[in-house]
């Protein structure tokens, strides 16, 4: 007697606004059929790092994993397009679990704004005036004035991304690390940042808010006028991509430290 056939996977195809993603959803969606995301049982997102980022903040509840291919210019965190063989590949992908930054940051108005991050959480100067920032590591002032143009905390996710354009160092994922990376520090002029433990709790305060006002950004998330931010991982929520056999995540972190 032979054994029933599989039921097939259940997938929902996500697409940026670009006609090259929009186009590319359709097509995959008229030949392996599509769900609603919230019966699905993997997201395949059609576009680039970006669109990656808002879709895995579109599933923080459900956490359904997500299987990104690339429609757009960068797509570090995408496969490849290719619209053969998707059920295979999903099927044999690797996975890759990231847990996202709890971004709480105080107002000069004393208003608290909350946010997660998937990347990073980053403070930047508003105005021509450069940002100082006192910088507290599990309640212990590390550094008591960074004059700079902001300052980033970035997971091992986000460390290929806004972290590695201002020299901060690439991190692998299974590390349990992150990264505090100045941006343009003016004084001290050779502070080039630190690695963190991953249970760390970082605190930014703004020094001389009216003079020098400082936003903050947790991934899209910007709040402007802020005198107060703290930073933590929040290990209780786990993102799951998915990444072809043979192209882990692992493997391009490596890669692109050896890239020319």
């Amino acid at each position: 007697m032979t054994e029933p056939a599989p039921a097939p996977i259940r997938i929902a195809f996500a697409a940026s606004d670009r006609p090259e993603a929009q186009s590319a959803r359709d097509r995959l969606a008229a030949r392996y059929g599509s769900v609603d995301p919230g019966e699905a049982e993997v997201i395949v997102a059609l576009g680039g790092d970006g669109f990656m980022l808002e879709t895995l903040h579109a599933v923080l509840k459900r956490r359904t994993p997500v299987f990104g291919m690339n429609r757009g210019s960068i797509g570090f965190l995408m496969n490849d397009f290719e619209e053969d063989g998707l059920l295979e590949r999903l099927a044999e992908a690797g996975r890759a679990v990231i847990h996202p930054l709890q971004m709480d940051a105080w107002t000069e108005s004393g208003e608290v704004h909350s946010g997660l991050a998937i990347n990073e959480v980053s403070l930047l100067r508003q105005t021509r005036q450069s940002a100082k920032l006192r910088i507290t590591v599990d309640g212990r002032v590390r550094l008591e004035e960074l004059s700079c143009d902001g300052c980033m905390l970035a997971t091992a996710a986000g460390s290929t991304a806004y972290n590695l354009s201002a020299h901060g160092p690439i991190i692998p994922l299974d590390s349990r690390v992150l990264a505090l990376t100045p941006i343009s520090a003016f004084r001290p002029r050779r502070w080039r940042g630190a690695l963190l433990p991953h249970r760390s709790r970082v605190c930014f305060e703004v020094l001389e808010p009216d003079k020098r006002p400082v936003s903050a950004t947790a991934d899209s998330l910007e709040i402007r006028r802020v005198v107060r931010v703290e930073v933590r991982e929040r290990r209780d929520i786990a993102l799951t991509m998915l990444f072809d056999a043979g192209r882990s995540f692992e493997e391009r972190v490596l890669a692109e430290q050896f890239a020319s």
